[in-house]
């Protein structure tokens, strides 16, 4: 599958149905053999022609082997220090942010850090909670006491966290002393987004909450319901020209005022279909990319598409599947699949642009776009640059053993990463000379 099954991360798709549909073949075309046989396995049946082995499904889903190809950019390290203890094993997406000249990034484990931006140096280090996890005296308790989920926000003088606990701690980007803290309905599973006056949460039953910049009073919520069977995650809200605009596990995006909650439109991406909770799964875990009068959603196991800011209207639709973040550029929408297919989608007509397929399966983090290349990285480690043209391969380089997955930011043409394990890499993209 294309994801990590870690924490009931979005690991589910079509694989399930197919071999499902696979066994009530097998049922009816084999009623005459014995029941041992069927109980045995799949395997046992190889050798009839309308049965796939396990063998095949396996390749399917294997990660596509990397290929070679001509390099026309290398990726240049410029540096890279540590923060903390890494992501963890609970899938967590925590994407550094900048403000300034200075790059601000978080471990799983409550470690909070400000860098310059130029070269790495540490300006300050706070740490906003203690694991509450295996002590000493329980070594066999294995569990991974990770609790910082949601990160990093940054906006109105604010480096802002949310935890598992469904805490909000606001920092001050200066000197990394806690402002406030504040209790919300849920645990916060998206970074908190910071403007107009407001500090717009996210949580994880179907919540908006607003919280005052100034000393995190609440100031509303807007609330949806969430469906019975829904992915591990929240799109974090955008807070833009007096609205948030946020989509929900029940397939929809909405537009709610900053000043009161009240929503000033609600529309639609996908309509759960299907039988099972599992196939009605909808989910816009995707944060909105908002492009003038335009704003993009995606959901999970449904469709791409524009709708117009002013009202809601639906402009366009694509079929399309994804839980990550969305890109733009050269006039395009870049999305990674949940089968890791990276697609370039026009903006104004909903054309597929060019598909990339040399990467499904490898649990791709969310692309970047700038200049002429839309980047991805991997869960073993390897950073790539694709053609914002026509996404063919421009170069690879392996940034961290131990995976990436958090979405990427890019300020100045320097790319600021954040590896599972920890590691905050600027890096340059330079193209060799022909």
């Amino acid at each position: 599958m294309a994801a990590p099954a870690a924490l009931a991360a979005p690991v589910v798709n079509d694989a399930p149905h197919a071999k499902i549909g696979r066994w009530a073949a097998l049922a009816a075309r084999a009623a005459t053999l014995p029941a041992l046989l069927l109980v045995a396995g799949c395997s046992w049946f190889d050798w009839l022609p309308w049965v796939d082995g396990e063998e095949d499904d396996e390749e399917e889903d294997a990660p596509a082997p990397l290929v070679d190809f001509a390099a026309e950019t290398d990726i240049e390290r410029l540096w890279d220090e540590r923060v903390g203890d890494g992501l963890g094993r609970k899938y967590m997406r925590l994407a550094p942010a900048v403000l300034a000249d200075r790059v601000y990034a978080a471990d799983a484990y409550g470690v909070v850090e400000a860098r310059e931006r130029f070269n790495g140096r540490r300006i300050w280090s706070a740490k906003v909670g203690e694991p509450d996890g295996p002590s000493a005296f329980k070594f066999w308790d294995r569990r991974d006491p990770a609790f910082l989920t949601g990160g990093v926000g940054a906006g109105e003088g604010l480096v802002l966290v949310g935890t598992t606990s469904g805490e909000v701690v606001a920092l001050d980007a200066g000197d990394g002393d806690e402002r406030w803290r504040a209790e919300v309905s849920s645990e916060v599973l998206a970074r908190p987004a910071a403007a107009g006056g407001i500090v717009a949460v996210h949580t994880g039953d179907g919540r908006i909450t607003a919280l005052e910049a100034d000393d995190g009073a609440m100031r509303w919520t807007f609330d949806t319901q969430v469906p019975v069977l829904t992915l591990r995650g929240t799109a974090a809200p955008v807070v833009r020209d007096g609205l948030v605009y946020a989509g929900f596990a029940t397939g929809k995006i909405a537009a709610v005022r900053v000043e009161d909650g009240q929503p000033v439109w609600e529309q639609r991406v996908m309509l759960p279909e299907g039988r099972s909770e599992l196939s009605r799964m909808v989910d816009v875990d995707s944060t909105p990319l908002v492009l003038g009068n335009v704003i993009f959603a995606v959901s999970f196991q449904g469709r791409l598409k524009a709708f117009r800011r002013s009202d809601g209207a639906p402009i366009w639709q694509q079929e399309a599947s994804s839980f990550l973040d969305m890109a733009e550029g050269y006039g395009q929408v870049y999305v990674v699949a949940d089968d890791d297919a990276v697609r370039a989608v026009d903006q104004l007509d909903a054309a597929i642009v060019w598909e990339q397929l040399g990467l499904r399966n490898r649990n791709l983090s969310p692309p970047l776009a700038f200049g002429n290349y839309v980047l991805v990285g991997d869960e073993e480690g390897y950073l790539h640059v694709l053609a914002q043209s026509d996404g063919r391969f421009l170069g690879r380089r392996k940034i961290d053993g131990d995976g990436l997955r958090s979405r990427m930011i890019v300020v100045d043409e320097t790319v600021y990463l954040l590896s599972n394990g920890g590691q905050l890499n600027a890096l340059a993209i330079r193209r060799r000379a022909s």
